[in-house]
């Protein structure tokens, strides 16, 4: 799983960093965990408004810091979608 962070670095940044860093850690997921501070880069997936948190290419939350519980619901359900691809694929490997 590719965790992202978008933001130039801002309290409210670090403070999202922080928070997911540790959802991550409690839930024993595995996951790469990227700051991107370039703003060319953010405003390429059109984010307007920072901090922002993108999972596996999908946009969680532009300009608010989620709660705890937000992102721990969100990088569970991606881990559950990574689990049923695996299974899917695995199964049909073995016909």
């Amino acid at each position: 799983m590719k965790i992202e962070i978008l933001g130039t670095g801002c309290p409210k940044c670090k403070k999202l960093s922080e928070l997911t860093q540790t959802v991550v850690q409690e839930l024993g997921i595995p996951a790469e965990i990227k700051k991107i501070t370039d703003i060319n880069k953010i405003i390429d997936y059109g984010v307007m408004v920072t901090p922002a948190l993108v999972i596996d290419g999908d946009i969680k939350a532009a300009g608010k810091i989620p709660s705890k519980q937000e992102i721990a619901e969100w990088i569970k359900e991606k881990n559950n979608k990574i689990k049923i691809n695996r299974v899917l694929y695995i199964t049909k490997e073995d016909k």
